[in-house]
């Protein structure tokens, strides 16, 4: 087995072992504390031009296989894990993730410790970072000194589809929407599609006109990677569908999109959340929901304060326990809502797989249709406001 180093840009130098592919990749190093679903984070878009540590110590041990992947390929610029597992053990395997690693061209590193990397870029903040199997540590280190950051990355485009595609709803159709693909994930027009909902994915540059056109009930905006900064056009679509008064939820970059079309700002996150066990309060149902997450932005809001927009008042729906930072937006006079997580959360926990509903229930009171009456936001104090 080869050897491999993998050299942040603070200098700071791994020695391990080649794990997938051999060669040299470049891009913002990141960990993610999920312990199960590395087929999912390898193949999330939203992962796109990150080296991805997971802390988790033994991976691979349930292997690949053809059900799990989030889109059409892995996106991830590296992988880091401590114990790769020898031989993949589960019934579902159809090959090992190393096999698919190189299969896919994805440069890995093994056998280095996790537990101090993560460590160090909790304290120093995500960074740039370089895996190679060929290079020495100053030449990787100028390589990875050379390369781009991560603010002002515009990255939806790379990973969204190239062309308009249909999931049709199963059983039978109730709505139709749109679905803006920033870097969507297959599992959330999935869970749309079990709840009677056909989606029609758009690309990423997709104007307002088109998705209005789509989505005949509702507008759905997706997760993906890069900077929410660099993504006007995705900003003017968005700002398209609120003056339409279309029902419209985003999730994770989504989330970020609609803050900046309410006119709210977004900033980086030290080293961003990303993981399977990030606790959120939900301040419309008043519970704590442990969601999946995987972002290294945020939207700047105040937390108890409603702010004017051009589309009425938006107010902080959820917020992140750990950190309090904002975990989802809600106008209160108009048909738009978003999340910062994954309620499709695959591989989990399903805790937030009912916001899918509470979509479904915004559009079928737009339509008219018979739903319960709304919930009012529950602030951290416990009060109440309509």
């Amino acid at each position: 087995m080869s050897d491999a180093i993998l050299v942040l840009e603070d200098g700071r130098t791994f020695r391990g072992e080649a794990y997938g592919a051999t060669g040299t990749t470049v891009g913002e190093a990141v960990f993610s504390t999920g312990m199960t679903g590395y087929q999912e984070t390898l193949t999330d878009p939203s992962y796109a031009g990150q080296i991805v540590a997971m802390t988790a110590p033994h991976i691979g041990n349930t292997g690949v296989n053809g059900e799990d992947d989030e889109s059409r390929r892995m996106w991830v610029a590296g992988f880091v894990v401590r114990d790769p597992a020898r031989r993949p053990a589960n019934w579902r395997a159809t090959g090992s993730l190393d096999d698919e690693l190189v299969a896919q061209g994805v440069v890995g590193i093994s056998g280095i410790d996790t537990r101090a990397l993560t460590r160090h870029l909790r304290d120093r903040g995500a960074m740039r970072a370089g895996i190679s199997t060929e290079l020495g540590a100053e030449e990787l280190l100028a390589r990875v000194t050379d390369s781009p950051s991560m603010s002002g990355a515009d990255l939806a485009p790379g990973v969204s589809a190239a062309e308009p595609y249909v999931v049709p709803a199963v059983g039978e159709k109730r709505f139709t929407i749109a679905a803006l693909d920033l870097g969507i994930k297959t599992a959330t027009p999935r869970a749309l599609a079990e709840l009677g909902v056909e989606t029609h994915v758009l690309p990423a540059t997709a104007t307002a006109e088109q998705l209005l056109e789509a989505g005949i009930d509702g507008v759905f905006v997706s997760n993906g990677p890069g900077d929410p900064a660099a993504a006007d056009y995705a900003v003017e679509a968005v700002r398209g569908v609120l003056a339409a008064r279309r029902p419209l939820f985003g999730i994770c970059f989504g989330n970020q999109i609609l803050g900046r079309a309410l006119g709210l700002g977004t900033y980086k996150l030290r080293f961003g959340h990303r993981g399977l066990n990030q606790p959120v309060l939900d301040r419309v149902s008043g519970t704590v929901r442990v969601t999946s997450h995987n972002h290294g932005f945020a939207v700047d809001a105040p937390l108890d304060a409603a702010v004017d927009t051009p589309f009425g008042p938006v107010e902080v729906s959820h917020v992140g326990l750990n950190d309090q930072v904002v975990e989802g937006l809600r106008l209160t006079e108009a048909p738009a809502f978003s999340v910062q997580f994954h309620p499709e959360a695959a591989a989990g926990p399903h805790d937030a797989n009912p916001l899918f509903g509470r979509f479904v229930d915004l559009m079928a009171a737009e339509r008219g249709d018979a739903v319960s009456p709304p919930l009012t936001v529950q602030h951290t104090t416990g009060e109440k406001e309509a």
